[in-house]
């Protein structure tokens, strides 16, 4: 840790130890607590994370359902460790089950911490409906303010096909999960722009997905205007409006 130290967004501390006690079985039943706490001492500005698989994907597997993840979180606590932590969860899906989904994470946003979606990728299993269950499932996610990011898995092997969700062939031709990808990635990013007008008091109102923005300001008669570029931040904070304040 200390070689890459400050260098990542998160650390996953100890994987998958829902599912599997590996450190409990062989350090005692407080190393997750230990090792989360030590990771924190020697990279404190790098978000510790849990990571697990079936948590929000199906209700079958109990062993890492939301509420025993809930339960971790506790026995972490309640062991030691109060520092920072975040709530990794894998999304590895082979069907569709977008209430469960949406619940599973508002559950687990009982515990106020960040959440990010870590392992995103759904069966190709499920073809030929592999593309439109990525995309409900991207929307799903994105629209729930306690999601804050989500990497997708996407692993891919040269002339040897994919073991469960590529984004395109081997000529790096979009398939249709990429296509998916880039639909969205231009729809939340407004990767074309737009181009708006405020009104006499200068005031220019618009809905926005949360993220980070540019902002091109012109003037038709202050020409130096037309280099104004502005940065700013849209925070998820569900339906209040949010004042931005451009000079």
């Amino acid at each position: 840790m200390k070689r890459y130290k400050g260098q990542f967004i998160h650390w996953d501390i100890v994987n998958e130890n829902m599912h599997h006690g590996f450190l409990e079985e062989i350090l005692g039943t407080n190393a997750s607590s230990v090792y989360y706490r030590k990771a924190n001492e020697i990279d404190p500005k790098t978000m510790p994370f849990l990571n697990e698989y079936f948590t929000i994907e199906k209700s079958q597997d109990q062993k890492a359902s939301p509420w025993k993840y809930l339960q971790k979180i506790w026995e972490i606590r309640r062991q030691g460790y109060k520092g920072p932590l975040g709530i990794g969860l894998q999304g590895h899906f082979s069907e569709l089950n977008l209430p469960y989904l949406r619940a599973s994470i508002d559950v687990l946003n009982s515990a106020k911490l960040p959440m990010w979606i870590t392992e995103l990728d759904v069966s190709n299993k499920t073809w030929p409906n592999q593309a439109k269950y990525l995309e409900q499932i991207l929307r799903e996610l994105h629209a729930h303010e306690a999601v804050q990011g989500i990497i997708i898995w996407g692993g891919w092997w040269p002339n040897q096909g994919c073991w469960r969700m590529c984004l395109t062939d081997d000529n790096f031709k979009n398939l249709a999960t990429g296509d998916v990808v880039d639909k969205i990635m231009a729809e939340w990013t407004y990767a074309g722009g737009f181009k708006a007008t405020t009104d006499a008091r200068g005031r220019f109102q618009t809905s926005l997905f949360h993220g980070q923005y540019e902002a091109q300001i012109t003037h038709s008669k202050l020409a130096k205007l037309n280099s104004n570029l502005k940065k700013f931040e849209v925070f998820p904070n569900g339906r209040k409006a949010q004042n931005i304040v451009l000079n």
